[in-house]
């Protein structure tokens, strides 16, 4: 029986022939790159993440690692603790170990790319109790590597996952693991949001202010898609992918450039930003210190206050407090 194969918004192709690899292999042995810059390890709050159930938390693991806590809910996104992919190492070392992460509630998935997707890292999370969500047709190959309580979505489908209410939303990407699964999955971003708005996480019933909805965007190229997440959505903080666009000629259809994102967190109009995928593994042929500095830059020329970006370390967490509690009527 033939495999599906999905695609993108209007059918974008990302596909790319030999003579174009051949050639960005060539550009690549002639360009003479800093690498001395790397993100920094910021001392992660290990007891207090431990204990946390109450505030929204975001820290940066790396790439597109994160630790959310979210409604008592302690998120995973992307889990990839690999000291190496193929033959680039990892730069920086992740911002928590692995053995540092409190039990995990919610394990999510934008796409199975190596640099998304480490099985050996999801081995460590998964416990019994910890729920799995990948793309549509992926679930398959999840339960038979032995995560049996796998859900899969597909885009603009919703689900609730204890107090959380999710929505998987599409990029413009692709995926492969294999020579023979190229796009047998699908690719998008989540978007969070409290499931119960008027419950408080820990259930004592008192009403309170709503913690803010977030937007994990995965792995994407610019696209149409962004406004029409902002349409849908009141979103308020966005964790935005800016790194692995060089050369633009060959991955401007997968990956945004440092301006793209930009022009991206505003599309989807959210209040902050928190860059990712950059500066953990070297993927493409820009540093992360271009690509922070094209980003600033982009962030100048778009009249953008200082504060609505926020450039975590690994290891670094932002806490969202929660706002005076509304008393219960």
């Amino acid at each position: 029986m033939a495999r599906v194969r999905y695609n993108n918004i209007d059918n974008v192709s990302t596909d790319k022939t030999l003579k174009q690899l051949r050639q960005w292999r060539e550009e690549r042995r002639m360009k003479k790159k800093d690498y001395s810059y790397k993100v920094p390890n910021h001392p992660p709050k290990l007891d207090y993440l431990a204990q946390n159930r109450l505030d929204t938390t975001i820290t940066w693991i790396g790439h597109s690692t994160f630790l959310l806590q979210y409604e008592g809910v302690n998120i995973i996104t992307d889990p990839v603790w690999a000291r190496r992919l193929g033959f680039e190492k990892r730069i920086t070392q992740p911002g928590i170990p692995i053995s540092g992460i409190p039990p995990v509630d919610l394990i999510l998935i934008s796409h199975s790319h190596y640099d998304h997707l480490h099985l050996a890292s999801i081995r460590k999370l998964y416990k019994a109790g910890t729920t799995l969500v990948v793309p549509v047709g992926l679930k398959r190959k999840m339960v038979r590597k032995g995560f049996v309580n796998c859900l899969e979505m597909q885009w603009w489908e919703e689900m609730t996952v204890g107090a959380v209410k999710l929505t998987f939303v599409p990029t413009q990407h692709w995926t492969r693991r294999t020579p023979f699964d190229t796009n047998t999955s699908h690719w998008g971003g989540f978007v969070l949001e409290p499931a119960e708005p008027g419950r408080h996480p820990q259930g004592d019933g008192g009403a309170r202010r709503l913690p803010p909805n977030l937007y994990f965007a995965g792995d994407s190229g610019f696209f149409p898609g962004f406004k029409e997440i902002g349409r849908r959505f009141k979103l308020h903080v966005a964790l935005m992918p800016i790194g692995a666009y060089e050369p633009e000629w060959f991955m401007s259809s997968q990956h945004v450039t440092p301006e793209e994102a930009i022009q991206a967190f505003l599309d989807v109009g959210a209040e902050l930003m928190i860059p990712m995928h950059f500066g953990t593994f070297r993927l493409a042929d820009d540093t992360a210190r271009e690509a922070l500095d094209r980003m600033e830059q982009a962030r100048l020329a778009q009249g953008i206050a200082g504060e609505r970006i926020r450039t975590l370390a690994y290891g670094e967490t932002l806490i969202i407090h929660p706002e005076e509690r509304i008393p219960a009527p």
